[in-house]
């Protein structure tokens, strides 16, 4: 294993190296970053309620079978095969819906890849490793990661690094493919469980998937940034008769219009979601959520690796963060809908539940302090020096207060680690701590040292 000093020398290396500097990206205004609303995002929709062909199927659905889960109603209007946001529209950017932390700076996607690279030191350099993305976005993140693995190129020349991308909206994975491998990509591929494959700019293969569970097995870290808030989830009101679950009907005054109601009784989800000791009055569950860290933390147990979790949350104190954005602005969760993206904020203490014990989990930690951890400073004086103009230098503080500022994203997202055991528990519980074979500590969860 690489000395903690090395290692720390390492580190500062990356982060200091100007590497192929870009111009900081444009962004939108500080509402684009999705905040949280006190009154669930129940915001007044723009102008008259439009009818879109989503709302339409809906009202024929919900006269058919009635009400529907807060659930049901998300994965409607998200993932609709003919008319949902993601596989329809998917507006992440300035000309879209919504911003996100890589689109603000390319810094964010360097401190992950450094992130990421720390980890495989920390366990010994592994012959080979994948990086899985849940939920890629336009593909941002990854080409930001890629750039640090390939600056590092020296360092990963005996490793074989492949990306996998689980990615379910043909639009999203369209971006994704022309600005990881230029578009040169090749569509029903011989390896079945990939849709489609490529080969990066700097050539590490790259692969697509719809399920995660089409991902090869194999010594893996995980990134899912912004991906947990998207997923369905049911929605709870305590009552003077029990739990009732929240459920989305047609508004019998306005038939074209959709409300929300509580179910008359307990539900199958109540029974099963509601834990006993729950002290809040107004719960949200993401079942799906729990599905997927389960598969993670089950993949880390038996092959190794890490992932990292990257978004709003909080540790099972907030109530209805149910909120929906559209043209960067706060828009009513049931109108037009399939026209805005719909989101939650992440419990990361179900997260935490979920992982039944076979992971160890670090955080959830706000960002602007996982960064700063990661050294976001350095990096950011490393680019102010070698900015050549005052708009690029302006843009860069612009960017950094964006994603530090506590008002903006500095405390609005959460990092969320999942590791072996073994990566944290000395085998050894005698030794001690000052030995040198200690094990280094996990970058970001700590401040960095830089020697």
């Amino acid at each position: 294993m690489v000395p903690l000093a090395a290692r720390r020398a390492l580190l500062a290396a990356a982060l200091g190296s100007a590497g192929r500097r870009r111009l900081p990206r444009h962004h939108a205004p500080a509402a684009a970053s999705r905040p949280a609303s006190s009154t669930g995002g129940r915001a007044e929709a723009e102008g008259p309620s439009r009818d879109t062909a989503m709302l339409r199927h809906l009202l024929l659905k919900l006269r058919a079978t009635g009400p529907v889960t807060v659930a049901e109603y998300m994965r409607e209007a998200l993932t609709n095969p003919g008319q949902g946001y993601y596989t329809r529209r998917g507006g992440i950017g300035e000309s879209g819906d919504f911003v996100t932390s890589p689109e603000i700076s390319q810094v964010f996607g360097e401190l992950i890849g450094i992130w990421y690279i720390s980890e495989w030191i920390a366990t010994g350099k592994p012959k080979a490793f994948q990086l899985v993305e849940l939920g890629p976005g336009r593909g941002t993140l990854t080409d930001d990661i890629l750039r640090v693995f390939n600056q590092l190129a020296s360092l990963l020349s005996k490793c074989d690094v492949s990306i996998h991308l689980v990615e379910v909206s043909p639009k999203l994975s369209e971006t994704q493919a022309l600005m990881l491998t230029g578009g040169k990509v090749q569509s029903n591929p011989e390896d079945k469980s990939a849709y489609m494959k490529g080969i990066s700019k700097t050539g590490i293969p790259i692969f697509w998937y719809r399920d995660i569970q089409d991902v090869p097995p194999g010594y893996s870290f995980y990134l899912a940034h912004e991906f947990f808030d998207a997923l369905p989830i049911h929605k709870f009101q305590r009552t003077e008769k029990g739990w009732r679950e929240v459920l989305v009907d047609i508004d019998p005054e306005v038939p074209d219009q959709l409300r929300f109601v509580l179910s008359p009784s307990s539900t199958p989800a109540t029974e099963n979601f509601i834990q006993p000791e729950e002290r809040r009055d107004h719960v949200e569950v993401c079942p799906e959520a729990g599905v997927i860290i389960q598969r993670l933390a089950c993949r880390i147990e038996k092959d190794g690796g890490a992932a990292l979790v990257a978004d709003y949350g909080h540790d099972g104190t907030k109530t209805d963060t149910f909120r929906g954005f559209r043209n960067h602005k706060l828009h009513d969760v049931l109108s037009a809908p399939g026209t805005a993206d719909l989101t939650a904020d992440v419990d990361f203490s179900y997260l935490r539940k979920m992982t039944q014990g076979r992971t160890a989990t670090l955080g959830p930690i706000k960002q602007r302090e996982f960064l700063k951890n990661m050294g976001i400073d350095l990096r950011l004086q490393v680019l102010l020096q070698n900015s050549c103009d005052s708009a690029t230098h302006q843009q860069l503080l612009h960017s950094y207060d964006m994603l530090m500022n506590p008002e903006k994203m500095g405390d609005c997202f959460n990092f969320f680690a999942l590791l072996p055991h073994h990566r944290l528990e000395h085998p050894d519980k005698k030794r001690k701590p000052e030995s040198k074979s200690a094990l280094p500590p996990v970058a970001g969860f700590g401040e960095l040292l830089v020697q």
